[in-house]
């Protein structure tokens, strides 16, 4: 199996792959209980995951000079748990959160919480939010030209597809934590434009891409052992071979199933510095494999000794 959809399905898949003995690959949820408490012998987290992103998007932006917060905080455990996982490396990283405001999910006016993030003076207003609250969140703040200001906007799970939704006139310094971008190298470039053709002329997202890798890797142990039929020999074979793709590079599979790879710090462009169709990121910073993902004996995965 590939891919997982949400952290809640994706998470219900990995207690039947588990009992099944089958390889799943998770691409789309976020959740670190993947290679944590829930880790399987038979499963791959090779995308990001709620700690790469708080700590890619928390830590990075404080080192460029990002060190005063303000979050608008969706009013659920997502959104408590964003909060205060990117609160923790903010403050780490020498930053500080200058306050919060929660709102419900699923909210159409922001205006009042987006007034209070501007008050604040802050200079960077978290969303601490998902989906199309995420959405609505950054069209108003546009509308307040709340980045024409001096404030910036940092998303904590974004695609570029909810970029072009969004447009770069709205979506402009908006800036956001992810593993893959389609025009970051010509590997994955090449790649982008083999898939687009197929996909309505759209350019692929991050979880395209761990499908892709995750799915590319199990079949290169599958053809280093000549045969599928020994499922612990095939996972046996993954977690030996190095990773190695065109969208994400080089890397390795941890104990765990966490398979590590460098992440990247982007800020969407302004209208004016985009050149072509889904030109719209650029990337602020690389956040190297060896910093971006939990430490191995932090996630209480039965897998791991000492974990």
């Amino acid at each position: 199996m590939a891919d997982g959809a949400s952290s809640a399905a994706g998470l219900a898949m990995n207690e039947v792959a588990k009992a099944a003995k089958k390889i799943f690959v998770v691409s789309g949820p976020a959740a670190t209980n993947f290679t944590g408490a829930a880790c399987s012998p038979t499963t791959f987290h090779f995308n990001y995951d709620t700690y790469a992103l708080a700590n890619g998007t928390g830590k990075a932006i404080v080192k460029q000079g990002g060190n005063t917060w303000f979050f608008l905080t969706a009013d659920y455990a997502f959104g408590h748990s964003l909060q205060r996982d990117v609160s923790r490396f903010v403050e780490e990283a020498g930053g500080k959160v200058l306050g919060s405001v929660k709102h419900p999910l699923n909210s159409s006016d922001f205006s009042s919480y987006l007034l209070q993030a501007q008050a604040s003076k802050a200079k960077i207003i978290g969303l601490a939010n998902a989906g199309g609250d995420t959405i609505n969140s950054i069209k108003q703040a546009a509308e307040f030209r709340i980045t024409k200001g001096g404030q910036n906007l940092a998303g904590l799970l974004v695609f570029i597809s909810d970029v072009h939704s969004l447009g770069l006139e709205t979506a402009q310094g908006l800036i956001f934590t992810g593993a893959y971008y389609w025009d970051r190298n010509d590997a994955s470039r090449a790649f982008a434009k083999r898939l687009a053709p197929q996909n309505k002329g759209n350019m692929p997202t991050m979880v395209h891409a761990g499908v892709y890798a995750g799915v590319l890797h199990y079949l290169k142990a599958v053809e280093a052992l000549k045969s599928d039929a020994d499922g612990k020999a095939v996972v046996a074979k993954m977690k030996e071979l190095p990773t190695d793709d065109p969208l994400f590079g080089k890397g390795t599979i941890r104990q765990d199933g966490r398979k590590i790879h460098d992440m990247y710090l982007f800020e969407v462009k302004k209208p004016e510095e985009s050149k072509a169709p889904w030109d719209y990121l650029k990337v602020r910073a690389t956040i190297p494999a060896a910093e971006a993902w939990r430490p191995l004996n932090e996630g209480k995965c039965p897998l791991v000794s000492g974990g």
